[in-house]
């Protein structure tokens, strides 16, 4: 009425300023989601850090196989002193054995002084044997070729050397980076060689234990059916002495 024209509305594209934001695209949600903190960001880094890295990196793997090498070590000494123990203890029944072999020779004489003076009373008594005793398995000569060969691995395992002798020529000192690596590289090799002869000798002891505990239950076997033997002929003697005194 008065000339005055209405204002235009805004249009929606009128100026970029006041557009909203985009969101951020699914790839580089993604990408930067699977960066974990713990990681470093090797694509920002320096040569120097890159190097530093490296070096560290190479010095950890060096200190877990060494771990690894060390555990190793002390397993072989403990299975070393286990087949020891499994060596005394087969030599403790062979002992054992042979004590039985010396009751039998003293129970024979006891035998024939209880028919001697069941003579006297014409009354003879013969024991009852259903076997004769025939001692241990082994001889002694076994037991000491056993004994030789336990020196001998002990020796070969290292076991009887207090230490390890230095180096004569001590390694040169890297002047670089990629030399430290290099020779980290070079002790995980040694370390990693070593583990591996180590892991051999505990194969070779573990045989050695079972073919030593198949030995032993053979022996143990016997010394049972010789000791039950002489058990039986003891309680017949003691039977026969009480029937002599009760005369």
């Amino acid at each position: 009425m008065f000339g005055f024209g209405k204002k235009p509305p805004a249009s929606a594209n009128a100026s970029p300023l006041h557009s909203e934001p985009k969101p951020a695209s699914n790839a580089s949600t993604i990408t930067a989601g699977r960066r974990t903190s713990s990681e470093p960001a090797l694509d920002s880094m320096t040569v120097q850090e890159l190097e530093n890295y490296a070096v560290n990196q190479a010095e950890e793997t060096t200190k877990s196989v060494s771990n690894c090498l060390k555990i190793a070590e002390d397993i072989r000494q403990d299975g070393a002193r286990t087949l020891e123990m499994l060596h005394q203890q087969g030599e403790q029944i062979h002992r054992t054995h042979e004590m039985a072999v010396e009751m039998d020779r003293d129970l024979s004489k006891g035998e024939k002084l209880l028919n001697s003076l069941g003579g006297m009373f014409s009354k003879p008594w013969k024991p009852k044997k259903t076997k004769d005793i025939t001692g241990p398995l082994t001889s002694k000569d076994d037991n000491y070729k056993a004994k030789q060969s336990r020196k001998e691995q002990r020796e070969k395992l290292g076991l009887n050397v207090k230490g390890k002798s230095a180096p004569t020529t001590p390694p040169c000192e890297p002047t670089n980076a990629l030399q430290t690596v290099e020779m980290e590289k070079a002790k995980q090799d040694d370390a990693l060689s070593e583990l591996s002869g180590i892991l051999g000798e505990l194969k070779g002891m573990a045989t050695d234990m079972g073919s030593e505990l198949d030995r032993q239950n053979n022996a143990l076997d016997h010394l049972e059916t010789d000791v039950d033997e002489l058990n039986s002929r003891v309680k017949g003697a003691n039977q026969r002495t009480r029937h002599l005194l009760g005369k």
